[in-house]
């Protein structure tokens, strides 16, 4: 006759689940929310140290037939005709796209990770979300974040561009204030959001591939390699996702380019006809190289200045990594 040994009692699913601490911090104080701007401000930052390759990156995708066709041999043909300085040439206008666009999609990405987080059970306690509610989260965040920032996308385009066009047709804005104020009593309020179709499709595709694939590239290193929530870690995925954004978001990225800086009124098959017909197919391509230097760094320090936003404010809250936020509006 067996004789069982119960020298431990086995709880049951609800004493699991009682023990399963999600979303809650250990003082049982309500959770923190982390600033809704934290994504613009770490975005801002990324591109002020990042601007000249962006710079060079519309320059080549507009460039006149004599301009270089490539990237080093426009850097020094800035510098000569522009000086030093013309390499941060539409700053402004790049920290005013960044302060909405980013805004708006880190903010509303990170509150719908939130918003519909998995549930945690006894049987799985640290749920995360699937690949495609990422997916689908970063896309309707880029989609809200490319409508909110297309004024400020217009202006970078056309004040990075600027220089390379003939004499007669240089808008020379003195800067983002005076670029929105003249494009409204020049052209009309509904100038700023010329492309907003082409540039939205782009945002949709940059955040999910950049966001998304971000986080799905950390959750691999960090879940199937064993690699610590650190900077390390962050580092990677960043550079990982930027090389998927830029190929990804590469011909609609040119297309937006082309439409933003002409100053014509021609639809975008038009500019799809005409570009294929003179380039041939590798138009969709054209300027990736600068595109990736510029996105990969930008990738990174946008990533990793976000992170650090967080771990100070959750410093300064007194909270431990590992609990769940979602940003405040």
């Amino acid at each position: 006759m067996s004789t069982f040994k119960n020298s431990e009692k086995i709880p049951s699913k609800e004493e699991v689940k009682e023990q399963v601490k999600i979303n809650k911090p250990k003082s049982g104080n309500p959770p923190v929310h982390y600033p809704f701007w934290f994504g613009g401000s770490a975005a801002a930052l990324a591109a002020i140290v990042t601007h000249p390759l962006d710079l060079v990156k519309v320059r080549l995708q507009t460039r006149a037939p004599d301009a270089p066709k490539k990237m080093v041999g426009t850097f020094g043909y800035i510098i000569k005709n522009e000086g030093f300085l013309g390499l941060y040439s539409g700053l402004s206008a790049s920290l005013l796209r960044q302060l909405t666009y980013s805004t708006v999609r880190f903010g509303v990405y990170e509150d719908l990770k939130v918003r519909f987080a998995p549930e945690a059970t006894a049987e799985n306690p640290k749920a995360k979300p699937s690949t495609l509610n990422l997916i689908m989260q970063s896309s309707l965040a880029g989609l809200l974040g490319g409508i909110a920032g297309n004024p400020g996308d217009v202006l970078n385009v056309r004040m990075q561009s600027d220089f390379g066009k003939p004499l007669a047709e240089r808008r020379n804005y003195k800067h983002a204030l005076d670029g929105l104020i003249r494009v409204v009593q020049e052209e009309g309020v509904t100038s700023l959001w010329r492309g907003v179709g082409a540039n939205s499709t782009r945002a949709l595709l940059m955040t999910s591939s950049q966001l998304g694939s971000y986080d799905i590239i950390k959750q691999f290193f960090m879940n199937s390699m064993g690699m610590r929530d650190n900077i390390t870690t962050h580092f990677s995925a960043s550079l990982s996702a930027g090389f998927v954004a830029t190929t990804v978001c590469s011909p609609v990225d040119v297309i937006k380019t082309r439409i933003m800086s002409g100053a014509g009124k021609k639809s975008i098959m038009e500019i799809l006809r005409a570009a294929t017909q003179q380039e041939g197919y590798l138009w969709m391509f054209r300027g990736w190289v600068p595109s990736f230097i510029r996105l990969g760094p930008h990738t990174i320090f946008t990533m990793i200045f976000f992170e650090q936003h967080k771990k100070l404010y959750r410093s300064w809250k007194g909270v431990e990594l590992g609990v769940e936020y979602v940003h405040k509006v």
